[in-house]
């Protein structure tokens, strides 16, 4: 597997990156996690507009999802050509509507279906082109879900948006790659159920074996080597930041 982040900014994009995004791709298939503000510009850095497969979607805040505004217009009115297939959308409940409320005015109330394929997530294993994965609720404000990725051996977790909880301790479990969020900074902000900070995000990495940990979704006004700095206290394996632009092969 190949992992390119797109977009690494947590709330709002960054000088320096867009919002959360990320292409993980295998045999040919293309599968977005996110499509934050800004990500599809970036986006096109790396593939082309018609060229993704699949897109996830962890939940429904801005900095995750409202550049699908924008990649309605790309296929809903493709510049040059026929409107290409429906692409599957896999997200929470409710993100067809989500999504058509927020772009306000879409020629009707179903044309968000017209180009987007709607999965409703809910916890457990499923298929998705060549990968196999698992989504679970995590704890945030609004319902959210992580993912683990596998496919020929190697896996990858990807953390969404969340608190401490054990469902994303066993989404990470002995994964090749850990991709954590880490908004918060140990001793500054302690909001339960909301997101993670540095050490939290090394701690977990540490209890579930992983094999290197990546830590994305800070916000530009949080000090991400001090994130960085606390999340290597308590994990001795791999530890970087996100950056845009970074290619992993898992």
């Amino acid at each position: 597997m190949k992992l390119t982040v797109v977009g690494c900014s947590g709330s709002f994009p960054s000088a320096g990156s867009a919002c959360s995004s990320y292409l993980v791709e295998a045999d040919g298939f293309r599968l977005l996690l996110d499509m934050g503000n800004g990500a599809l510009g970036e986006l096109q850095r790396h593939v082309g507009l018609y060229d993704l497969d699949a897109i996830f979607l962890s939940h429904l805040h801005a900095d995750h999802c409202i550049d699908m505004c924008a990649y309605f217009v790309v296929r809903y009115y493709p510049h040059g050509g026929d409107r290409p297939a429906r692409i599957p959308v896999y997200g929470p409940e409710g993100t067809e509507q989500r999504l058509t409320t927020a772009h306000a005015d879409t020629p009707s109330d179903h044309a968000m279906s017209e180009v987007f394929d709607f999965h409703t997530l809910k916890p457990g294993w499923f298929e998705i082109g060549p990968f196999s994965v698992r989504t679970e609720k995590l704890c945030h404000p609004v319902d959210t879900f992580g993912i683990r990725i596998e496919h020929g051996g190697s896996s990858l977790t990807y953390s969404g948006d969340t608190g401490t909880c054990e469902a994303l301790d066993e989404l990470a479990e002995g994964t090749d790659l850990f991709l954590c969020e880490a908004s918060f900074v140990h001793g500054k902000e302690d909001i339960p159920d909301l997101h993670l900070n540095g050490r939290e995000a090394g701690e977990l990495a540490a209890r579930a074996g992983v094999g290197r940990l990546v830590l994305t979704h800070i916000p530009p006004w949080t000090d991400a080597e001090r994130n960085l700095s606390d999340a290597r206290e308590l994990f001795t394996g791999p530890t970087e930041l996100a950056a845009p632009g970074a290619v992993y092969e898992v």
